[in-house]
C-alpha cells in the first residue's frame, strides 16, 4: 500500500506538470524511484541513485527529504548569524549569479531534487537547493567579493578545513595509490555530513562519494569513479578572489568526477569556467596508471604537480609561490598556525610510514592527534584530526573564535584495490576523540547559546566499509521495507 502511494504521488507530479513549476516538469518517469534505495549503517545514510538527471535528482530528493529539510532548517539561522546575510540574500545570488552558469544536465538534476523533496511534502524550491549546493562558495567567496565591490572590508573569510593525503609507488605497501581525507567544519553542518552517495548516472562514470543531503557534489570532496579516478582536496586558507561570471564550483566538481577519465580530464573540467569559489588544493589519483597529482586551483593562478612515486599532502596551506602572493594573505612563516603545523606533522608521518602506507595506516594518519608545536597528544587546532571546542585560542585565520564548536567530523580512506571495485572505508565523528555532546558544551560556553536547537550530539563511530551497489540484509526504502536482494541494477 505504501509503495502504491509513492507511485500515486509520483504520477500526480507528472499529471500536473503543465500546471506546476519547472522542477516538477523535470520528472518524467512512470516510477521515478525505480532502482533507488537507502539504508543506514553506523550513522551513515547510504543512498543508491540511478538514471537520467531528472530521475536521479528525484530519487535524491525523495529518499533524503527529511535530511534536506533538516539541513536547510539549521543552515539558514547559522548563515544569518555568522555572515549577517539572510537566506533571501543567498537565494537571490543562487538565481542571478549561479543558476545561469550550470549545464542543463545538472540543472535538471537539481530540479529533480526539488520535485522529489516536494513529493514528500518538504516546502522548498529551486533557489533553496542551488543556495544549499553553494553553502561554501557563496558565504566565503562571493560575499567578500561583493563587499569589496561596495568598498567595504570583508566580513567573512575563506574556510581552511580538512587534512588529506595521497601516496603511491615506494610509499605504499603494494606501490598502488592510497588516498585519505578528514573533514573539518562546524559541528552543526558536520553532524549532517553523513551521506554515502552511490550514483549511477545515465552518462559518464559511476560515482561513490560522501556528501550532504541535497548537494550534488561531495563538497568536502572525497570520491572515486568507475574509471579509476580518485579525488579529494583541502581548502586554501587566506584565499581571496571570485568571478561572478564563472561557473559554480560545486557543479564543476561534480561534472569533473562524473566525466573525468584521467587527471588531465579532471584538471581541464575544473579550470573551465572557474569562478574561484571554494579554492582548493586537489589531491588526485589515477588508478589505471598509479599516478597522483596535486592540482592547486585559485582564481587566475593554478598549477599541477604529479608523480608515480611519492606523495602529496594537504592541510589548507597553499603551495605555489605565485598564487600565495597574488591570491592569498597566507602567512608561510607562522609555523604554529593550524595549516603549517599540520603540514609538518604530515611530513613526519609520510617519512615514518614510507613503504608501509595502506588503508589501515591511512586510517591511523587521519585520526592522528599529535601536536608538533607543544609535543603532546590530544586533538586541537594543530593536529591532523582536530577538535576546536576545547581550544581557547580558536583558529583566527578561519574566523573560528575561542572554543568554536568545529573540527574533524568524519574521515574516509581508500586504496587502489578497493577503488577498483568502488569501495571505501569511512568513519563518522571524531576519529581521535570521544563523542561530542551538545548540551554540556552549550552550558559551558553560553556565547554559543544561539546554536541551541541547531547543534546535535556527534557520536564517534567505527570505520565502516562501503561499496557501490551494496545492500544490507534488510534495506529500508521509501514507502516500506525491501528485504533480500531488492530491485536489481
Amino acid at each position: 500500500m505504501k509503495r502504491s502511494l509513492v507511485l500515486l504521488v509520483a504520477c500526480g507530479v507528472l499529471a500536473a506538470a503543465c500546471h506546476q513549476s519547472s522542477p516538477e516538469r523535470a520528472v518524467a518517469a512512470a516510477d521515478p524511484l525505480q532502482g533507488s534505495y537507502r539504508f543506514e549503517q553506523n550513522g551513515w545514510i547510504f543512498v543508491h541513485l540511478e538514471g537520467p538527471p531528472q530521475r536521479l535528482g528525484f530519487q535524491h530528493g525523495a529518499l533524503l527529504a527529511p535530511e534536506i529539510a533538516d539541513l536547510l532548517r539549521v543552515l539558514k539561522p547559522f548563515l544569518d548569524e555568522t555572515t549577517k546575510r539572510d537566506w533571501a540574500f543567498y537565494r537571490d545570488a543562487a538565481q542571478r549569479v549561479l543558476w545561469p552558469r550550470i549545464d542543463a544536465e545538472f540543472q535538471a538534476e537539481i530540479d529533480g531534487i526539488v520535485a522529489g523533496a516536494r513529493s514528500k511534502q518538504v516546502a522548498l524550491d529551486r533557489w533553496d537547493i542551488v543556495a544549499l549546493n553553494a553553502l561554501e562558495e557563496l558565504p566565503s567567496y562571493y560575499v567578500p567579493w561583493l563587499e569589496k565591490q561596495q568598498g567595504k572590508p570583508p566580513s567573512t573569510k575563506a574556510p581552511g578545513n580538512c587534512s588529506a593525503f595521497v601516496a603511491t609507488g615506494s610509499y605504499t605497501t603494494d606501490r598502488r595509490i592510497v588516498i585519505g581525507h578528514n573533514n573539518w567544519t562546524n559541528y552543526i553542518t558536520g553532524a549532517r555530513w553523513n551521506i554515502i552517495f552511490d550514483l549511477k548516472p545515465e552518462h559518464g562514470f559511476p560515482i561513490l562519494m560522501d556528501g550532504l543531503p541535497g548537494v550534488i557534489a561531495s563538497d568536502d570532496d572525497f570520491g572515486i569513479n568507475g574509471n579509476g579516478l580518485m579525488i579529494t582536496e583541502t581548502t586554501i586558507t587566506g584565499f581571496h578572489g571570485f568571478d561572478p561570471a564563472g561557473s559554480p564550483e560545486f557543479y564543476r566538481a561534480r561534472k569533473a568526477l562524473q566525466y573525468g577519465g584521467s587527471i588531465d580530464d579532471y584538471v581541464r573540467i575544473m579550470r573551465d569556467g572557474n569562478n574561484g569559489g571554494y579554492a582548493n588544493d586537489w589531491l588526485l589519483g589515477d588508478n589505471k596508471t598509479g599516478e597522483v597529482a596535486l592540482f592547486e586551483l585559485g582564481l587566475k593562478e593554478s598549477s599541477v604537480r604529479r608523480t608515480k612515486d611519492g606523495y602529496f599532502v594537504g592541510s589548507n596551506f597553499p603551495v605555489d609561490d605565485k598564487l600565495i602572493k597574488a591570491e592569498t594573505d597566507f602567512d608561510v612563516n607562522n609555523k604554529a598556525s593550524s595549516p603549517n603545523a599540520r603540514r609538518t606533522r604530515w611530513e613526519q608521518l609520510m617519512a615514518e610510514h614510507k613503504g608501509k602506507i595502506d588503508v589501515e595506516i591511512g586510517q591511523q594518519m587521519e585520526a592522528d592527534a599529535y601536536d608538533v608545536i607543544d609535543h603532546r597528544q590530544g586533538p586541537n587546532d594543530r593536529t591532523l584530526c582536530g577538535a576546536i571546542d576545547g581550544v581557547e585560542r580558536g583558529i583566527p585565520e578561519w574566523d573560528w573564535g575561542k572554543y568554536f564548536p568545529g573540527g574533524t567530523v568524519q574521515a574516509k580512506v581508500t586504496d587502489g584495490r578497493m577503488a577498483a571495485t568502488m569501495q571505501m572505508v569511512a568513519a563518522l565523528g571524531h576519529p581521535c576523540a570521544p563523542d561530542f555532546q551538545a548540551e554540556p558544551f552549550l552550558a559551558a560556553h553560553p556565547d554559543y547559546g544561539w546554536m541551541r536547537g541547531l547543534m546535535t550530539d556527534m557520536k564517534t563511530r567505527p570505520w565502516t566499509r562501503f561499496s557501490s551497489g551494496m545492500r544490507p540484509a534488510t534495506t529500508a526504502i521509501l514507502g516500506g521495507t525491501q528485504t533480500g536482494d531488492g530491485p536489481k541494477r
